[in-house]
Parts: structure tokens; C-alpha cells; sequence
């Protein structure tokens, strides 16, 4: 989940509220911002769902902030002057990265506090919304370290996006002091060995050009003489990437920020071959959704007018018509910056947010059936007594990870004949690089976990059970899911005999037969490592951790561990 350090005074200042820590806090929960910490400096560490990336700056939170204060409501849409810049995109563009868009934000004014504020937007945009740059890369230029090209129509000034030859025309990066060519910042620069990748194979390179020369490399670095400063009054905001809508849409959430530091929108013209786009596309959207269902899921008796109240509390605006006998339908306008609503649903969401989750009264269902434990639940809750008791510390981690924290870090490939080897369920569209698949196994899980206590005293027993998951065109699903016991022991003298001691007491308390014939697994050491057997069925491995795994994971010290499938204690 993205995480956002916020100064609490800033955000004060920008709520226009003298709410303390504790009520400021209790006010963002209620916004589904959860508290994480303070930093070093003080800030709020807040963690958040990704769908509402329009709050990854603290004036987006203070956006949200003040609808549910009430000091806001509706729809806001900033004004906008008229276009004086034009992107001309040129045929030379490489066909990896066709589309741009753009803004210029004039008058802003960027304390140190908003700086910080736009580099942090600009870097969680890059890190959801884009991809890691790779669907979309935001670019923030001082306007005044531009000259502009001359255009061929109204005497506007121009900047032109095409591409460059590797080896081709030079600048200076950001955080350097030498000319270099494109390809010579890939094999240079760290943000270059970073971010290189996304740009490899490509014939030319994207490159952005004003009329004194390339002033910008997306997706990797910006040029040094547009540098953002301080003092910088006017700025170009330029994105490159591989789908419009998307770089649209991340530029309207960047404008909206700069919009509450006092910028002055200012439009620009994208020039393609064959078309001509005024940006930013600032037009807000419509959904529809009834009374009916609003009352339905959230599962309260509300009158109209108070829908319409809530949803202009939510930043939202609603006209209600009558359809049929009666039915209450309301058309709800979406403002550009919100991303996330995609189904008349999300608007009942910000129905029940603006209602106070907390408001809403327990009722019993209207149905006659009375529910009880399914039997797995209990085969897993007494797995999980079961691990307390031997002094596991009990976990529980997202089913979501990525392919090079399942295979590439724990040394095995999808293909292998291993415990965790299999096809992942993938997402289609994942918010994020970090979660873009289904895990097969848990042990990458808890290693993620011992990676991220390196600073916690040892020894670290941990499991987990939890849903593991793999492709299966037999199913109806093509997802054939399964539950899984993991555990790891960290700790200066952990073994394979440890890890199997533990194998035979919950096996024991279970009633089950265990066996351990060797076996070989990529992600342990060769003749420490053997199959789980209960009852003569084959479920899971146990073994010492290979020390690739351990340095891959920063550990420094022994790991034993084991997983095997939950319902082999059944």
C-alpha cells in the first residue's frame, strides 16, 4: 500500500483547521488514511488504499479534508487560461512511447514544504499510476529556462517530443555537472542504471526539445537547466508514456496540487499527425446510480436531498430525477482528478464515507439460516494453536506480490518441479510493480518479512497460514487455490533438525504419520532439504535456506524453514 509522509502543520495550514495530532489523526481514519508513525522530522507516515491517488500529496488530503469538514462541497473544476505553448510530437517518436501530454502552472508558489510535497507526488505517481515510469513519467520544468520554438500557427512558442539517437545530441542530467549523450546517462547516472531498462532495445530514444536544445530524457531523467527551484514561479509540466489516458489522468492530479499552492492552470496544445489535443482535459464525468441500491448496500432508510448533501460533501455533485414509480436516480458528476470511479458502486462507497462508517447501526440479516465454522476454519485455527505453541510468532501477508519476490529471489523458475514453482494468477491491470501477481507459496512472504526486521532482536520463529495459488485450466476458475502452513526459524544455530522437530509435533498433534525423504529445491541447500509426508501423501518441503536466498534477503545469520499444504492434516 503507497504510504505518504505528510507535515501535520502543513496539512493545518492547507485544511485551515487547528485540530490536534489525535483529532487530525481520528479524521483521516475516517477518510480510510490509516496512521503508520511519525519520521524522524515528525511527519505523519499515512498508509492508504491505491484507488485514490489524488491523495499522494498533502493537498490532495487537504482537498479531501476539507469536503468532510464541509468547508468544501461539489464539484470543483479550476479555471484555466488560454494555450501559448504547443507539444509538437514528431514523426521520429519512438512507437514504444507514442503519446504526451502537458500543462504550464504559472504564479505557484513553492515553499520548501511544497517542493518536497511535489517531488514526493511526483515519485508515488511514478511509483502507482505509471508503472515504475514505464506506463507513464512526469516531468516538472522552470518555464523560464525555456525558449520557445517558433510555431507555425497564433505565435505560440513550441516544444517539440521525438526521438534522439542513443549517441546522439547531449545536456547535462539532473545531479551532474557534464554534457552527455543519452546512452552515456544509462551507463553513468544512477537515476540512469535505474531506470535504463524501460528505454532498452528502443531504436531512438524519447527526448524533449526547446529551441535551445534536449532539455529532457523520459522516462529516465530531466536536464539540469529546467532545475525546479524555491524561487521557481512558472512551471512546464510535461508526461510521456504508453497509454493517453493515463498520462492525462496523472496531470490532472499533479495540476490540482499545484492549483492549491495558488498556480494558474494554463492549457497547452498537443499536436500530433492526425489529431490536436487541448490539455489539460479538465472535463469532469458522469455516473448514475438509485436510491434504491444506495439504501440497499449501505443498509439505511436516507432521503433524497440528504444524497445529494453527502455527495456534495464527497467532492461530488448529483441531480436527481424520478424514474418509473417513483424511483429516485441520481446522475453524479466526477470531478477530472478521480481516477478511481469506475462503477455506480465507488459512489455508494462515498455515500457511506460522508454517512460516517461508524454511524452506520448493526442489524441482524433477514435471513432464517444460522451460521457456523466451516470445517477448514477449525482445521486452520487449530493449526494456528498449534504454531502459537511451539513459539511461532503468527503472521498474516498480502496474497499479492510480484514474480521476483516468488521465483527470481528464491532462486527457482515457474517451470521447476518445486514446492511454489507454478504459473501465477497475473493482474491485469495492477496499481502497482510491487503486486502484479498471486502468490504460489508463502516462504517468499515471510522472508519478506525477515528482511524487513533485520533490525529486531533474534531469534524470529514466524508462520503463516494463508491462501496460495497457481494457474489451472482444469478449473472453472483457471485458478486452482489452495491453503498453506509456512514457518521460518532465524536464529545463529537454526537447522534442518529444528525446522523438522516442529514438522513432527504438529504432525503428532494432529495424528498424522511423518516422513522425510531427501529432496532437492532450488531455494535450499543441497542435502538439507527433504519432502513433507503425511499419511503417505506428499504436501510440502522443510529445509535450511540456500545462502543465495539469505544474501538476496540481506539475512546474516541461519534460516530453517518449511510449507506444506494445510490440508494434509485434514
Amino acid at each position: 500500500m503507497p504510504v505518504v509522509d505528510v507535515d501535520p502543520d502543513e496539512l493545518r495550514r492547507l485544511v485551515g483547521t487547528e485540530d490536534d495530532d489525535e483529532t487530525l489523526k481520528s479524521e483521516l481514519f475516517a477518510l480510510g488514511l490509516e496512521f503508520e508513525g511519525e519520521t524522524d522530522d515528525g511527519e505523519f507516515q499515512l498508509e492508504f488504499a491505491p484507488d485514490r491517488l489524488d491523495r499522494l500529496s498533502v493537498e490532495g488530503i487537504a482537498r479531501s479534508l476539507r469536503y468532510q469538514y464541509g468547508e468544501d462541497r461539489g464539484v470543483y473544476v479550476p479555471t484555466t487560461n488560454d494555450a501559448e505553448w504547443l507539444i509538437e510530437v514528431d514523426e521520429t517518436v519512438p512507437e514504444e512511447r507514442p503519446y504526451v501530454t502537458g500543462a504550464i502552472v504559472r504564479d505557484v508558489n513553492l515553499s520548501e514544504d511544497g517542493l518536497d510535497s511535489l517531488i514526493q507526488l511526483q515519485e508515488k505517481l511514478h511509483a502507482t499510476m505509471g508503472r515504475t515510469r514505464a506506463k507513464g513519467a512526469i516531468g516538472i520544468h522552470d518555464l523560464a529556462m525555456l525558449k520557445g520554438r517558433a510555431a507555425d500557427d497564433d505565435r505560440a512558442k513550441s516544444i517539440q517530443y521525438r526521438g534522439v539517437e542513443p549517441n546522439g545530441d547531449r545536456f547535462v542530467p539532473l545531479d551532474d555537472d557534464a554534457e552527455r549523450t543519452p546512452a552515456e546517462v544509462l551507463e553513468t547516472h544512477p537515476t540512469g542504471e535505474t531506470y535504463g531498462h524501460i528505454v532498452e532495445g528502443m531504436d531512438r530514444y524519447p527526448a524533449i526539445y526547446d529551441d535551445i536544445g534536449l532539455f529532457s530524457f523520459p522516462p529516465v531523467i530531466n536536464g539540469k537547466r529546467t532545475e525546479v527551484e524555491t524561487d521557481t514561479r512558472d512551471l512546464l509540466i510535461e508526461m510521456t508514456g504508453t497509454d493517453q489516458w493515463t498520462i492525462d489522468k496523472m496531470l490532472n492530479i499533479v495540476c490540482y496540487a499545484l492549483d492549491a499552492r495558488g498556480g494558474r492552470i494554463e492549457e497547452v496544445n498537443v499536436v500530433y499527425d492526425d489529431r490536436r489535443l487541448l490539455r489539460p482535459d479538465l472535463s469532469t464525468s458522469t455516473k448514475t446510480v438509485s436510491h434504491e441500491r444506495i439504501e440497499t448496500v449501505i443498509g439505511i432508510d436516507i432521503a433524497g436531498n440528504d444524497v445529494v448533501d453527502l455527495l456534495e460533501r464527497a467532492g461530488l455533485d448529483a441531480t436527481v430525477e424520478e424514474v418509473g414509480d417513483e424511483e429516485l436516480v441520481y446522475e453524479v458528476e466526477i470531478p477530472p482528478y478521480r481516477v478511481d470511479v469506475l462503477h455506480p458502486l465507488d459512489i455508494v462507497d462515498d455515500v457511506g464515507r460522508a454517512y460516517g462508517f461508524n454511524d452506520l447501526e448493526p442489524k441482524y440479516p433477514d435471513v432464517s439460516t444460522v451460521g457456523g465454522r466451516h470445517e477448514r476454519s477449525r482445521l486452520e485455527d487449530a493449526a494456528r494453536d498449534a504454531l502459537v505453541g511451539l513459539g511461532f510468532e503468527d503472521l498474516l501477508n498480502f496474497h499479492l506480490t510480484n514474480e521476483a519476490e516468488l521465483f527470481g529471489r528464491m532462486g527457482i523458475d515457474p517451470d521447476d518441479d518445486a514446492v511454489g514453482a507454478h504459473e501465477p494468477p497475473t493482474i491485469t491491470e495492477p496499481y502497482s510493480e510491487e503486486y502484479t501477481v498471486v502468490r504460489t507459496w508463502l516462504l517468499p512472504s515471510l522472508l519478506m518479512v525477515l528482511e524487513n526486521n533485520t533490525h529486531r532482536q533474534y531469534p524470529q520463529d514466524l508462520a503463516e497460514i494463508g491462501l496460495a495459488a497457481a494457474v489451472d485450466h482444469d478449473e472453472p476458475t483457471h485458478v486452482a487455490e489452495h491453503r498453506a502452513i509456512a514457518g521460518v526459524l532465524a536464529r545463529t544455530d537454526a537447522s534442518y533438525e529444528d525446522a523438522k522437530a516442529r514438522l513432527q509435533a504438529i504432525a503428532t498433534a494432529f495424528g498424522k504419520s511423518l516422513e522425510t525423504p531427501p529432496t532437492d529445491h532450488p531455494s535450499f541447500i543441497d542435502g538439507r532439504a527433504a519432502r513433507i509426508v503425511l499419511d503417505g501423501e506428499s504436501v510440502g518441503v522443510v529445509g535450511e535456506l540456500h545462502p543465495r536466498v539469505l544474501v538476496e534477503h540481506d539475512l546474516e545469520l541461519p534460516v530453517a524453514g518449511f510449507e506444506f499444504r494445510l490440508d494434509g492434516l485434514a
